[in-house]
């Protein structure tokens, strides 16, 4: 018979490497406005199912994500955009 052994659990997060901190694209783009007809730019921060991308996974600053969800949501309302991808 085997003999019943308590399992030590592996450490996994001291192991990884620090990942790089994400930095604000339209920061370094210099944006000021995001105009809600600007499909390109508002679907670029958008998954396939018409979602709003957030803060943490996109790297926008807070400033930039506010302005960006206001245009995102003019343009829902304008039609330009989907609200939800079935």
């Amino acid at each position: 018979m085997a003999m019943n052994r308590m399992r030590v659990p592996r450490r996994r997060g001291r192991d990884r490497r620090p990942e790089k901190k994400k930095r604000c694209k339209l920061c370094g783009r210099k944006v000021e406005v995001i105009d809600y007809k600007d499909v390109d730019l508002i679907s670029s921060f958008m998954t396939e199912r018409a979602k709003m991308v957030p803060r943490r996974t996109s790297g926008n600053c807070a400033k930039h994500q506010r302005i960006l969800a206001r245009a995102i949501k003019r343009a829902r309302t304008m039609a330009l955009v989907p609200y939800n991808v079935d």
